[in-house]
């Protein structure tokens, strides 16, 4: 006798009560193995193949690729299986516990983004997935609101894993084609402390600091001259002084400064070519200060993303959603999938603006739309068409 995969609801709150946890604090980190496993237990009853792969020097981190059908093309169902930290003081409700109220469900990664899984299989579930033209491939990965360590892994597989991509990270149902990158950096300047008293026993870092700064916002301002992209709400590449710190006393010369900030660039600029000119900028500042300095990434970052207008899902996505695919300004793990010969959408039911916080939910009037649209992604991509 077949198997058969709990009602959405059900799989829904499984999913929640499973903590995943994913944070740069490893005080707040854990794996997401339970997750992966439940989802590899239900997509197994539809009769997916499945692989559960660990993720090289991230102990307890795992994705899952799960496949039915063969062919070059087809269709890639893409999600992560971490949620941020938490603060369940915060909440109105125990995040770990689905509820409903207000035609919601509250949860955590109700709409970042457990709740697209669960939607997932209820599509599926209606299908007949022995009669697939193109394969369907539904990918749950790790630690997207992190290090990124799962969408990177799959890039180092050099695998193509299909042609037509959607992430279902919460955009209301409408599609997105576009977004900006996201680098967060550090520079560190190293002075000499001294008695405040006579400036000339020491040199000062937060005031070499206070160059660095100036010369910072001054690249800003030449980026944002430079760099112009109307189809996103903030059209210009953004960078925020996020974080200093620097010295332990008034009366002291401050010995040692750091500054934090993040760039978010447009698609079209690259990381590492603006990390070079910014690194350029600020050796000919502090060439002759008596400053030792370091600039240097507070992580690797997330490029920028852009689809091309005219690709296959793009299209058939603004069709069916009735919503041409726009621009957001928050990073996915689609510019990794395009790295890997895809057309990546980003698409899923719930809001941006509810991810991160406290009191998380998912729409109800959501979830059969999103049924819907996932059942025709199906149908036109992998049932009715052999390219």
């Amino acid at each position: 006798m077949p198997q058969t995969t709990p009602k959405m609801i059900d799989m829904l709150r499984e999913l929640i009560a499973s903590p995943s946890v994913s944070s740069v604090n490893p005080a707040w980190d854990m794996g997401n193995r339970v997750v992966i496993e439940l989802l590899e237990g239900w997509l197994m009853n539809l009769g997916f193949n499945t692989e559960i792969l660990a993720i090289p020097g991230h102990p307890g981190k795992f994705n899952l690729i799960a496949s039915a059908g063969s062919g070059p093309h087809g269709l890639v169902l893409s999600g992560h299986t971490d949620t941020v930290p938490f603060d369940e003081a915060r909440w109105s409700s125990d995040p770990l516990r689905l509820s409903e109220r207000d035609n919601r469900l509250y949860g955590m990664g109700s709409a970042d983004m457990k709740g697209f899984f669960a939607v997932v299989l209820e599509a599926i579930r209606e299908l007949p997935l022995d009669r697939l033209k193109q394969p369907l491939v539904l990918l749950a990965t790790a630690d997207e609101e992190s290090s990124m360590c799962g969408a990177k892994a799959l890039t180092n597989l050099h695998r193509k894993l299909g042609r037509h991509v959607v992430i279902g990270e919460p955009t209301g149902l409408r599609p997105v084609r576009m977004h900006k990158g996201i680098s967060m950096e550090s520079i560190r300047l190293q002075g000499k402390a001294g008695h405040s008293s006579n400036p000339e026993l020491g040199v000062n870092a937060l005031e070499g600091m206070h160059r660095v700064i100036g010369e910072v916002l001054r690249w800003r301002d030449a980026l944002q001259r430079r760099y112009r992209n109307p189809a996103f709400e903030v059209p210009v590449p953004t960078l925020n002084l996020g974080h200093v710190h620097g010295g332990d006393n008034p009366n002291r010369i401050c010995g040692h400064c750091e500054l934090q900030f993040d760039l978010r660039p447009l698609p079209g600029m690259q990381l590492e070519e603006l990390r070079e000119e910014l690194r350029q900028r600020l050796e000919g500042l502090l060439e002759s200060s008596g400053l030792r300095w370091e600039f240097s990434p507070v992580f690797s970052g997330i490029p920028a993303m852009e689809t091309a207008a005219d690709a296959p899902i793009v299209q058939t996505l603004e069709r069916l959603t009735g919503h041409k695919a726009g621009a957001v300004a928050f990073g996915t793990e689609g510019p990794f999938l395009n790295n890997l010969g895809s057309e990546t959408v980003i698409c899923g039911p719930g809001s941006i603006d509810q991810a991160h916080q406290p009191d998380e939910y998912l729409p109800l009037d959501h979830i059969q739309p999103a049924i819907k649209l996932i059942q025709s992604l199906i149908r036109k991509f992998c049932l009715d068409s052999a390219t």
